[in-house]
């Protein structure tokens, strides 16, 4: 015992070194800023392999991205590349992944870059990253999305938004124009005077607010795999209402039953089931979930 309990000790002291190291994995930060002067609407496209984007609107007239590096060491902050281009109004700003993985105390570590940037108003975006969220605020245009992994929140935004998560929840506030996206697994959740609407989830629910005055620009349709949907409606809307769910349908919404439609010698499969006219009618808001209830609301 006693050969075996100096050895058992050290590994004791070794595991507790490492552990206060790793708690603090990313401790060194460096962060550089670059401007772009523009004309009139940017083409921006943004790129990390792994961190944050932050987007919000700003000056008229420059594109301003500060980029974030974190790390274990200096030396592996330093190993992200940043690779800037700019023609005219597009700019396209990318972090490109070290060339080898850091190794910090036998544990593979590695850096990420978060990039905050201040845009014009009106311009298109395409941000992407591999690991990391995205939020977007106050920009109209042509918008795309798209992380491997993180939430996606947009606010005060709109236009053409497209939007793609492998793993996160999706918020879209205050939302114009037209809406297109999916999430492998997370819940969604939209609102404001969208012309359009087609969202997907693998795993999670679905809430749309739509506020009064929306009128529908293209078939509408919302669908989950597994989670519930509740969608809020204002008096003035007007669709032809497409609704199938696995479990059951609340409508508290006022349309006009068909001859005939007793609701309490309905079957089950036919309770899961609505369609009908909402207003005067005009395109398809389609409403599926394979394994969760539907509510139908008043906004």
């Amino acid at each position: 015992m006693k050969s075996v309990l100096p050895v058992m000790l050290g590994l004791s002291a070794a595991t507790a070194l490492c552990g206060c190291v790793v708690v603090d994995s990313q401790a060194h930060i460096t962060r550089e800023e670059k401007r772009f002067a523009v004309t009139g609407a940017p083409e921006l496209r943004l790129t990390t392999v792994d961190g944050a984007i932050d987007v919000r609107a700003g000056d008229d007239k420059e594109v301003v991205v500060e980029i974030e590096k974190r790390g274990p060491t200096l030396e592996g902050v330093a190993q992200l590349t940043v690779a800037t281009k700019q023609d005219g109004n597009h700019i396209e700003i990318e972090v490109k992944r070290p060339a080898r993985e850091q190794v910090f105390f036998g544990i593979g570590s590695t850096p990420t870059a978060r990039l905050i940037v201040r845009m014009p108003r009106g311009g298109s975006l395409a941000a992407k990253s591999g690991d990391g969220s995205i939020t977007l605020e106050g920009v109209q245009g042509r918008l795309d999305l798209r992380t491997g992994d993180g939430s996606i929140r947009v606010r005060g935004s709109g236009g053409q938004l497209t939007f793609a998560t492998g793993d996160g929840s999706v918020t879209l506030d205050d939302t114009t124009g037209t809406v297109d996206g999916e999430t492998g697994d997370g819940s969604v959740s939209v609102t404001g005077v969208p012309g359009a609407v087609r969202v997907r989830t693998g795993d999670g629910s679905i809430t749309l607010r739509v506020d009064s005055g929306t009128r529908m620009t293209d078939d509408w349709s919302l669908t989950t795999g597994d989670g519930g949907v509740a969608i809020y409606l204002p008096k003035d809307f007007a669709a032809d209402l497409d609704a199938h769910s696995g479990d059951s349908i609340r409508n508290d919404l006022a349309i006009r039953a068909e001859a005939g439609d007793d609701t309490h010698s309905r079957s089950d499969e036919e309770k899961r089931t609505l369609r009908t006219q909402l207003g005067a009618g005009g395109k398809t808001l389609k409403i599926r979930t394979g394994d969760g209830s539907i509510r139908l609301k008043a906004s």
